[in-house]
C-alpha cells in the first residue's frame, strides 16, 4: 500500500521528515537545546523523535514549537515565510507597472523569475498572477498561442478556486482567440463563464464588469449589435460598484464602440474621453495607446480624416514604443484606410503592403509588388488567417479598394477574394457583407453577372440577421 499523500505530490512522511529538518535547522540557528525548546509542554526526547523525522507532530505540538521559535505556524509547516509572500506580491506589482509603462518583453523577464520563485516557495497564488502576467505580455506581443497556453495554466491552479478568481484568464484566452480571428468560439469562452457567474448567483461585480466588456468586441465584428449594445449597459450599470478604475476605463472603451455603431459619435466620444483620463492618470501606455486609436476612428467615421489621422499616428507610435507588434500594425490598416480617404493611396499602400509581406515571408511566399520599409515597432509582425485576420481581411480590402480606384481589375478582385477568405472563418458578418457587395460591383463592371449575382447573394446572407446564426440564446443577465 502507498503511503498517504500530504496534499501537494508528497507522502506525509516526507512532509513529516522536512517539517522535522526545518525545526532542527531554527534550534540550531537560535541556540536552542531541545530541552530549552520543547518545555514546558514536551520533552526533549520528543523533540529528538520529531527532528529525526520518525513521529509526526500534532498541530498542538506545531503550534508551540513555532511560537518558541519565533515563527508563524505555516513557517513552520511549509517553510514558507509570510515575508516570502509580501516580496512576491511587491514584485508582481513592479512587473504589472513594467507591463503599463515599458516594453511587454521586459516585464515578461520579470514575471518569468517571479513565476520560478514561486513555484520553489509553493505560493500558488502568487504563481497564478505571474503566470496571468505571461499571459498579458503574450497578448501584447502578439504571442497568441503562447498567451492562450498561459491563461489555460493559470485556470488549472485556480480549478479549486471560486470561478471570479479565474475570470481575468477566462478573458484573457477569450481575448486570444478574438484577436486570431476565433470570433465565435471567444463569445463561447465569454458567454459560458457569465452564464455560470449569474446562474450560480456569484454576482461579482469586478468579474461581470471584465467578461461583458471583453465581449462587446467580439459581438460588435460579428453583427451581433444588440447583444453588444446589452453588453454595454450591464456594463456601465456594473461599473459604479467597481473601484478598480483600470476596469472601469476599459469599460468605458468598450461602451464606445456601441455608441459608434448607432452614430453617437459624440457620446462615445466623449466615453472614451473618460477612459482616456483614467488611463493617463494610472499611466497605462497600451490602453491610452487604445483610447486614441478608438478616438482616430471616431473621428473617421464623423468625416474628421485630419484629426483621425493624428490620433491613429499617435496610438501607433504609442504601441511601436512599447513593442506591441500586433496591435501597432492594427492601428496601421486603420490609419491606411484615413490616408485612402485623404487620396493619399500610395502612402496607403506603402503602409499595407509590408504588413502582408511578412506575413507572406513567414510562410514562404513574398508577393512581387511588395516592398517598402519594416516601421520600427514592428518587426516580425505579420497579419495572417491565425494573428489578427480580421485586419488582415481589411487590409485586403484597402488594397483592393486602391485596386479598384486605379482600374486594375484583377488586381482588386484577388484582393477581395482574399479578404473573403480570411473573415469567413471569423464570422465577422458587417465586414463580409460589405466586401461580398464590393466583389459584386466589381464583376457587375465586368460583365460577369451570373458571379456577381453570387457575390450579392451571399452579402445578403451574411446581412440578413447579423450574429443569430452563429450565437445561441443569450447569457444570463446578473440582477443590475
Amino acid at each position: 500500500m502507498s503511503e498517504r499523500s500530504a496534499g501537494d505530490g508528497r507522502t506525509t512522511a516526507d512532509a513529516t521528515g522536512e517539517i522535522g529538518r526545518r525545526v532542527l535547522r531554527l534550534r540550531t540557528e537560535r541556540g536552542f537545546t531541545q530541552r530549552q525548546l520543547a518545555e514546558p509542554a514536551y520533552t526533549a526526547a520528543y523533540v529528538s523523535t520529531l527532528e529525526a523525522g520518525r513521529v509526526r507532530p500534532s498541530e498542538a505540538a506545531l503550534r508551540h514549537l513555532a511560537g518558541r521559535l519565533g515563527v508563524t505556524y505555516e513557517e513552520l509547516t511549509t517553510g514558507r515565510s509570510p515575508r516570502d509572500a509580501t516580496r512576491l506580491r511587491a514584485g508582481l506589482t513592479d512587473a504589472r507597472r513594467a507591463l503599463a509603462t515599458g516594453a511587454a518583453e521586459d516585464a515578461a523577464a520579470l514575471f518569468l523569475d517571479l513565476h520560478t520563485e514561486a513555484e520553489r516557495l509553493g505560493f500558488a497564488e502568487e504563481r497564478a498572477a505571474a503566470q496571468l502576467g505571461l499571459g498579458d505580455c503574450a497578448l501584447e506581443t502578439g504571442e497568441l498561442s503562447t498567451a492562450r497556453d498561459h491563461f489555460e495554466a493559470v485556470e488549472r491552479l485556480l480549478a479549486e478556486e471560486p470561478l471570479p478568481r479565474r475570470v481575468p484568464a477566462i478573458r484573457g484566452r477569450a481575448v486570444a482567440h478574438l484577436l486570431a480571428g476565433e470570433l465565435r468560439y471567444s463569445c463561447y469562452l465569454l458567454e459560458s463563464a457569465l452564464d455560470e457567474l449569474n446562474a450560480s448567483g456569484l454576482h461579482d461585480p469586478g468579474a461581470l464588469l471584465l467578461l461583458y466588456t471583453a465581449a462587446i468586441g467580439p459581438y460588435m465584428d460579428m453583427g451581433a449589435h444588440g447583444r453588444a449594445m446589452r453588453a454595454a449597459e450591464l456594463a456601465l450599470a456594473l461599473a459604479p460598484q467597481v473601484d478598480d478604475p483600470g476596469l472601469v476605463a476599459r469599460m468605458h472603451r468598450g461602451v464606445a464602440r456601441t455608441l459608434i455603431a448607432e452614430g453617437r459619435t459624440a457620446e462615445a466620444d466623449a466615453s472614451l474621453a473618460k477612459a482616456q483620463e483614467l488611463y493617463e492618470q494610472l499611466r497605462i501606455h497600451t490602453d491610452l495607446a487604445h483610447c486614441h486609436w478608438m478616438r482616430g476612428y471616431v473621428h473617421a467615421q464623423d468625416g474628421n480624416l485630419e484629426r483621425a489621422e493624428r490620433e491613429l499616428r499617435t496610438a501607433r507610435d504609442m504601441l511601436a514604443s512599447k513593442r506591441a507588434a500586433l496591435f501597432t500594425v492594427q492601428v496601421e490598416v486603420e490609419l491606411a484606410d484615413v490616408l485612402r480617404r485623404r487620396g493619399r493611396t500610395a502612402e496607403a499602400e506603402a503602409l499595407l503592403l509590408p504588413l502582408l509581406t511578412r506575413s507572406a515571408e513567414a510562410d514562404g511566399e513574398v508577393p512581387a509588388e511588395a516592398r517598402g520599409e519594416v516601421p520600427a515597432g514592428t518587426e516580425g509582425a505579420g497579419l495572417t488567417a491565425e494573428r489578427g485576420a480580421v485586419h488582415a481581411g481589411g487590409a485586403h480590402r484597402l488594397l483592393g479598394l486602391i485596386a479598384d480606384e486605379r482600374g486594375d481589375a484583377d488586381t482588386a478582385e484577388e484582393h477581395y477574394c482574399a479578404a473573403l477568405s480570411l473573415l469567413e472563418r471569423t464570422g465577422a458578418a458587417g465586414d463580409l457583407a460589405d466586401l461580398c457587395r464590393l466583389l459584386g460591383d466589381l464583376l457587375r463592371r465586368e460583365g460577369r453577372l451570373e458571379a456577381a449575382m453570387d457575390a450579392y447573394r451571399t452579402g445578403l446572407g451574411h446581412r440578413a440577421a447579423p450574429g443569430t446564426t452563429t450565437l445561441g440564446p443569450a447569457p444570463a443577465e446578473p440582477p443590475v
